[in-house]
């Protein structure tokens, strides 16, 4: 198995190098060469660890009624291949990421609680999902399908909060680039997510990184799972719209 995460590691970064054609960057071009390396190997990458835990996850049968992810949707490898690169988008009549859609399966198919934002096997089956996407490009959902939603993730991501009175564009857009507090700020794609992040010492999803984000602006941070992250998610998907997903990345 481990020889196969290095194959693939070594054919996305080719690729990944061979498809940047626009004027968007992945932080993942501001890493410098050994945290690159520890992203594209993943016999280094630690995030390797949720992965194979993920994978333990996912064939784990429901003590409620003996279902298991497998059960439903089969080898991870072909179900959920692309599919992260999909999310958010319409399940139910309801604007979904990879963590809500986990906690709907485990409600409705396996009759189990839900599992935290954050928490070890949230974070290890989301990543193993989103690994199936590393190399693929974000396909985002048509705006038609998802135009309400999409107007207020846009909206939130202009709009101005917190004590400091500034918008996620203020940074992201305007000075993407330069730097803050000895770091380059990046555009703000969301092509690593789960990542590893070394500060942190774990893994981390992409609502982490925005509550960190509300709080670093002086603003009360949306509760985990909200309507307004999943909007946020949205439209930052589609703002990468066509950009090829890392995931695992890692970051500083």
């Amino acid at each position: 198995m481990i020889q196969a995460f290095g194959s693939l590691a070594i054919s996305f970064f080719l690729f990944t190098h061979a498809a940047v054609a626009d004027s968007r960057q992945s932080a993942y071009q501001l890493l410098s060469p050994t945290n690159q390396a520890m992203q594209n190997d993943m016999n280094l990458n630690p995030a390797l660890f949720a992965i194979m835990d993920g994978e333990a996850l996912w064939q784990e049968k429901s003590q409620a009624n003996g279902k298991s992810c497998a059960s439903c949707h089969g080898d991870v490898k072909h179900s959920m291949l692309g599919v992260f690169a999909t999310f958010p988008k319409i399940i139910h009549q309801k604007l979904q990421n990879v963590e809500g859609q986990i906690n709907a399966c485990r409600t409705r198919h396996q009759h189990l609680t839900v599992f935290a934002y954050e928490s070890k096997p949230m974070l290890a089956l989301s990543t193993l999902i989103a690994f199936q996407s590393r190399g693929l490009p974000i396909q985002a959902a048509s705006i038609g399908s998802v135009k309400n939603d999409y107007e207020s993730g846009k909206n939130l991501y202009f709009q101005r909060i917190g004590q400091l009175n500034l918008s996620c564009a203020q940074c992201h857009d305007d000075r993407a680039g330069l730097k803050l507090g000895g770091s380059v700020i990046p555009q703000a794609h969301p092509t690593g997510y789960p990542i590893y992040r070394i500060e942190w010492q774990g893994m981390g999803s992409l609502q982490r990184r925005l509550r960190n984000c509300l709080s670093g602006v002086r603003a009360e941070p949306y509760a985990y799972g909200s309507k307004e992250l999943v909007q946020i998610e949205l439209y930052l998907m589609h703002r990468a719209n066509g950009m090829i997903i890392e995931s695992p990345g890692i970051r500083p």
